[in-house]
């Protein structure tokens, strides 16, 4: 037998026992990871990161088994020593976020030739059971991904852009307003609507991990996904350097302007421009060697976008110069105690300078307005960690995520905003094409929200089990004011129709000789309000064979939502949360593995709740017959006011009359909670050292809503127990306090079985029909999802995936992006129980098909290429109506009136169902990105890296969002602009980053 073969068999002995070897479950605490593995028994396992000099130890056990956790993400040093001799040579290991990194430290004889079976690490992950994608800063830096935490999240299988005009990101099927997000530990989700989050500077990030399901106890407060990140921090070696980023307006191609079938322009984009500009400067180092680190960065921010108004009367040109800054100090105090405090700050300030505009000639005109919008905040997490033995350590955090939003305008007081349909101002043209209102702003708004955290997460090694638990408590505080522009604070919005049409919840028509009608709006509120979440989780990885894994765990959640008088609103608790998990190492080599996990998990109210159901709203909507325009000259200044005909049916306060009841009349006094369980089986295999595979199916079920409900009767007293606006269960029984003897008063508590009762029916002349109940909410996602990876080895890397899913049911989730209502927890979908009747099909979240590809190569060592890729199947297309065959209801429907529907009785109108889905799907997307790289060492320490990127590289502009009101009204006619185009893909754009590092 020739040596080059032996050396070879030997080799490749040594790493199928590295793999084979049991371990403990991959589960790192959130803003950090775990070393595992096993040696001889009784060896010493040390572990140093050559850049801070920390150094932690343990004592294999007696299987040879060892674990060492909440380590810092970065590259370590791994030595294990028996009776004071090297086992093996140390290895090179890199720990990542969230994650267990699995060394095997041991020697094997064969033929008389050593192989050291150490720092092998596989692509498939034998001791996890969930559903993660880790993305580090310097794949990042290789590939064409735009700097935001967004677009790295959308790297990730089943994970896609909303598609309102309120942005977000949608997991798995789920709404966009379902996910939680940290930085270092710290939540930074924001809980008032819970779309959205705080953003350090990206250049700020070490790593990501996105978890898009079969996540542990640990993490809560979320049906959606996870987006976990980790801040840099500074190493024994003083290092500074600069990057400098570029989007100049030039480099943005124009979005299209849009037109109707009758050649109207309805959408002037073509000179809308974004234009971006910021410089970071960084500096890490020693504060004290071996014990004391910092990282420090600044990033000067020039934003100055520019739009027209969608009739191409006004041009607002904006203009943000901030500055963004975050840092991390780390103390080594002693090898078992660290401590770390991550701070930034996002908090911008812009300024929107609005001109008139004449859209065909490009004529700027008069400047009118300025538009003053802050946003941000800044947020801080201290941790400290405490190895309390080899087998039980400790992590403590507390920390402050704050986010403020505040806009206003010069305007405000003498202005109104005016917004018309397009069909209303080509059937009623304005005079000399002036702008509609003397303002672009609608809304003085003002919310300050503060989150205060705390947690405590243990780890207990027990002989096979490994034992983690923890508690955490958030105090999420928000105070809110806002109100509209203009005298009396009213928002007119103008709608199209026929006459003879009938008005939403009014009850008036629109007379003959009209048109159109205006909206009258009114929306005012202010107050203090406060929730307090908490949790506390147990869990146990239970290591029952060398090949199977088992993680067993329980969550137990609590919620409460308060009032503006510090009263309990709404109050959840006990919501216990089971979590099972297995792997199974099939060849127990560590190159293939089944697993699976079975979740429950439960979602928060948002504090948007609070505010709208007990804060004393006032939503006030009266209806005009619109009689033309009135043009009016402010400072010189001409604009457009609607002329307001006779009034429409009565004032609508429907939504909030601006007094805080009773609330024990206004929520179910005995909730259920808002939960989805989860089922996902896997299978992954590594085809070699570099190449793996994997495919997995996901199952979905979200039970339950919390939404508004009108209860307009009970069992007992029928029409007469009318008790008004609730939030509750749709579809189940609900506790109210309300009219128990049927005199008229409220005087004690009432259950409604909103499954069969609850909704008072009448017919055209008002005459008591008896009662209907609520459908039940439901959703489901199913999905099937193939992975196909290379692993980067400084030539090149790839991956592939492709997800085939279906999202049905009849509610999104708590926001509606069909209808683009993004009051979350207040939707549409059961404000009475014939808006989501028949509403069961496709949800919006529903893209069958969707592939992605990314890789990198390296031409040279001085030149890269990337390329990003996302095809992306389109989203269902509705034709929603109002009113419905049972009874005068006059409302968001998925019933149309198809004949007599001028007729003043209800019972002559002829419907038809209108369901999910029905008119087909949006287009395919397809967004392409490519990068290209060059690399170059500057002295024994310094490197130049310049990467110019080009986003949709193809300029594709295709349609994500479509009119979806087939009928705005009852009437004989449709919406002429119903399936007419209204969000699109971002046009193509460059971004060129200059990177200097020493």
């Amino acid at each position: 037998m020739s040596s080059r073969y032996l050396r070879k068999t030997a080799l490749c002995l040594g790493l199928g026992l590295a793999f084979g070897l049991p371990a403990w479950q991959a589960h790192g605490a959130n803003n950090d990871g775990t070393i595992v593995g096993r040696t001889q028994p009784g060896a010493v396992v040390t572990v140093r990161d050559p850049a801070t000099g920390l150094s932690r130890s343990t004592t294999a056990d007696e299987k040879g088994n060892y674990r060492i956790p909440f380590l810092p993400v970065g590259r370590y040093v791994l030595e294990s020593r028996k009776d004071g001799n090297l086992t093996t040579q140390p290895a090179d290991v890199t720990v990542t976020l969230g994650n267990a990194t699995t060394v095997n430290l041991g020697v094997k004889e064969l033929e008389g030739v050593s192989v050291s079976a150490t720092s092998v690490i596989t692509k498939v992950d034998v001791t996890s059971t969930e559903s993660a994608v880790n993305i580090s800063r310097e794949e990042l830096r290789r590939l064409p991904v735009d700097q935001n935490i967004a677009s790295v999240a959308l790297l990730a299988p089943g994970v896609n852009k909303g598609n309102s005009s309120f942005g977000g990101i949608s997991f798995g099927g789920s709404s966009i307003a379902e996910n939680a997000i940290y930085v270092n530990g710290l939540n930074v989700t924001d809980f008032y609507n819970r779309n959205g989050f705080s953003e350090a500077p990206f250049a700020f990030y070490q790593e990501f991990q996105v978890k898009t399901g079969g996540y542990s106890v640990e993490f809560g407060r979320t049906t959606g996904g996870v987006i976990n990140a980790v801040a840099r921090s500074g190493s024994n070696q003083f290092k500074w350097g600069t990057e400098l980023t570029m989007e100049p307006g030039a480099w943005h191609d124009k979005p299209k302007n849009r037109y109707d079938a009758q050649g109207n322009r309805y959408l002037a984009s073509s000179e809308d421009r974004d234009s971006l500009m910021k410089t970071n400067v960084y500096a890490s180092g020693p504060i004290v060697k071996d014990k004391l680190f910092f990282f420090a960065m600044y990033e000067a921010r020039g934003s100055s976008p520019r739009n027209t108004s969608d009739d191409g009367t006004t041009f607002t040109s904006n203009g943000a110069h901030n500055g963004f800054w975050g840092a991390t100090i780390d103390w080594h105090i002693n090898d078992n105690n660290l401590l770390s405090l991550m701070a930034f700050s996002d908090k911008s300030k812009n300024t929107g300078d609005v001109y008139d505009y004449t859209f065909d000639t490009r004529t700027l005109g008069a400047k009118t307005n300025e538009i003053y919008t802050d946003s941000g905040g800044k947020n801080w997490a201290l941790t400290y960690t405490n190895y309390l033995t080899d087998d039980l350590s400790m992590k403590l955090l507390y920390g402050s995520n704050k986010r403020n939003a505040y806009t206003r305008s010069l305007s405000d007081i003498e202005c109104n905003r005016v917004v018309a349909e397009t069909k209303v101002t080509n059937a009623v043209p304005v005079p000399g094409g002036v702008p509609l209102g003397c303002t672009t702003n609608s809304t003085v708004e003002k919310r300050d929200d503060t989150r205060k955290e705390i947690r405590a997460d243990f780890e207990w090694k027990l002989g096979d089990h490994l034992v983690r638990f923890g508690y955490d408590h958030e105090k999420d505080t928000s105070i809110y004011q806002r109100h509209y522009t203009g005298p009396g604070a009213v928002y007119y919005n103008l709608y199209y129709a026929t006459p003879g049409s009938t008005i939403n919840n009014t009850g008036g028509v629109l007379p003959a000789g009209y048109t159109a009608y205006v909206r009258a709006r009114r929306y005012e509120i202010a107050g203090t309000f406060e929730t307090t979440n908490s949790a506390y989780y147990l869990e146990d990885n239970w290591q029952i064979t060398p090949t199977f894994l088992l993680n067993a765990g329980i969550r137990n959640d609590g919620f409460d939502n308060k009032a503006a008088n510090g009263s309990s609103y709404i109050k959840m608790k006990n919501m216990w949360a089971p979590r099972f998990g297995f792997s199974w190492d099939i060849k127990g080599d560590g190159t293939t593995k089944l697993f699976g996990n079975l979740g429950r998990y439960f979602l928060p109210v948002a504090n948007v709740i609070n505010i709208k159901q007990a804060g004393g709203l006032l939503d006030e909507r009266t209806y005009y017959a619109f009689s033309g325009w009135q043009i009016v000259d402010r400072n010189g200044n001409k604009y457009a006011m609607p002329v307001l005909g006779p009034q429409l049916g009565g004032v609508d306060t429907s939504q909030g009359d601006g007094k805080v009841g009773d609330l024990r009349s206004q929520v179910n006094k005995d909730m259920d909670q808002v939960f989805q369980d989860e089922a996902i089986l896997g299978f992954q295999q590594m085809l070699d050292k570099s190449w793996s595979w994997g495919v997995s199916a996901t199952y979905r079920r979200l039970h339950n809503a919390i939404d508004d409900m009108e209860i307009s009767a009970t069992g007992k007293c029928g029409a007469n127990g009318y008790i008004g606006w609730v939030m509750g269960n749709p579809g189940k029984k609900n506790t109210v306090w309300g009219d128990t003897n049927c005199d008229g008063v409220a005087d004690g508590w009432v259950t409604v079985d909103t499954a069969k009762e609850g909704w008072a029916m009448y017919d055209a002349d008002g005459n008591y029909l008896g009662q209907r109940g609520w459908v039940k909410p439901k959703r489901t996602f199913t999905s099937v999802e193939f992975q196909l990876d290379r692993a980067w080895d400084n030539q090149w890397a790839f991956n592939a995936s492709y997800t085939l899913s279906w999202n049905r049911g009849n509610a999104e989730g708590p926001v509606n992006s069909d209808t683009n209502f993004d009051d979350t927890g207040r939707t549409e979908n059961f404000d009475n129980p014939w808006v989501n009747f028949g509403g069961d099909g496709y949800l919006p979240n529903d893209h069958r098909h969707q592939l992605k590809l990314r890789g990198t190569y390296a031409l040279t060592p001085h030149w890269q290429f990337g390329g990003d890729l996302t095809v992306l199947s389109g989203g269902p297309i509705t034709g929603f109506g109002v009113g419905n065959p049972y009874d005068a209801t006059n409302y968001h429907s998925y019933y149309i009136c198809v004949a007599n529907c001028s007729s003043d009785r209800s019972e002559d109108r002829v419907y038809e169902r209108s369901p999910r889905g029905k008119y087909g799907t949006m287009p395919w997307t397809y967004n392409l990105g490519a990068s290209v790289t060059y690399l170059r060492s500057l002295g024994e320490t310094g490197q130049l890296r310049v990467k110019f990127a080009i986003y949709n590289l193809l300029n594709q502009q295709r349609t994500v969002a479509v009119d979806q009101d087939l009928q705005t009204s009852i009437s004989d006619g449709t919406n002429s602009t119903f399936r007419q185009a209204l969000r699109f893909q971002d046009p193509r754009f460059a971004q060129l980053t200059v990177s200097l590092d020493f």
